[in-house]
C-alpha cells in the first residue's frame, strides 16, 4: 500500500483558494487546453510524511505510531503553547512559490499561522516512524499546498507573474483538526483514500 500522512484544509479554505487559483494565468491555459496537472481541490492537502509502499499486514502497528505520535506532539504544545492557544494549529493558506525549474515546475501555495506547532506534530510524526522502522522523507519539512504541476508547457512569464499574484494572497484562518493516513491509488486517475484521522 502507497501511504502518506496529510492534513486536509477545510472546504470554506479550498473554496477561497479556488477563487484565486481562477485568476491565475495557468487557470485560462487550462481552460485553453494546456494540461498544467491542476489539482483537484477535493484531494488538496498538507503532507506531513510521505511513507511509500508499505505492507498492510503493518498497518495496526502504523495506526499506534500515529497515535503515540500526535499524543506527543500534544504534550509538547501543552509545555510550550502560550496561554489561550491551547487546542488545534490555527493556520491559513497565504503566499506561494515554486519547486523545480523547466519540465519539473512545481507551483504551490505557503502555509501559515501556528507553523511552528505543525512542525512539531511533523517532526513527532517522523521520528515515531523512524524509531518503528517505518519509511519516511529525508527532506526537510516544509509545510506547503500544491497547486499545479505545469512542468515546462506554459512560458516562464506565465509563471513569474502568477507567483506574484500568489505573493498577496492571504487565505481565512482554520483550525487544523486531525490528521490523516491516506492510501494513494496511482492512476490514471489516481485516487485516495482516508484510512484513518486522529483529532488534534
Amino acid at each position: 500500500m502507497r501511504l502518506f500522512i496529510a492534513i486536509y484544509p477545510p472546504v470554506e479554505a479550498i473554496a477561497h483558494l479556488t477563487t484565486r487559483l481562477a485568476e491565475l494565468r495557468l487557470a485560462a491555459a487550462s481552460t485553453a487546453g494546456t494540461n498544467v496537472r491542476l489539482v483537484d481541490p477535493t484531494r488538496a492537502h498538507l503532507t506531513l510524511a510521505f511513507l511509500g509502499e508499505i505492507d498492510p499486514a503493518r498497518l495496526a502497528e502504523l495506526r499506534q505510531v500515529l497515535s503515540r505520535a500526535v499524543a506527543a506532539a500534544r504534550r509538547g504544545a501543552g509545555a510550550e503553547t502560550p496561554a489561550g492557544c491551547d487546542g488545534p494549529p490555527v493556520l491559513r493558506l497565504g503566499g506561494g512559490g515554486r519547486f523545480g525549474w523547466g519540465r519539473s515546475t512545481v507551483l504551490w501555495v505557503d502555509v501559515r499561522g501556528d507553523v511552528a506547532r505543525l512542525g512539531a506534530l511533523a517532526g513527532a510524526v517522523r521520528a515515531g516512524l523512524t524509531a518503528a522502522g517505518f519509511p519516511g522523507d529525508e527532506k526537510p519539512f516544509r509545510p506547503h499546498l500544491t497547486i499545479a504541476r505545469p512542468g515546462d508547457r506554459v512560458p516562464h512569464a506565465d509563471i513569474e507573474a502568477d507567483l506574484a499574484t500568489l505573493d498577496s494572497y492571504l487565505g481565512p484562518p482554520w483550525p487544523s483538526s486531525e490528521l490523516v493516513l491516506v492510501h494513494s491509488r496511482p492512476g490514471p486517475p489516481s485516487t485516495y483514500h482516508q484510512l484513518a484521522t486522529w483529532p488534534l
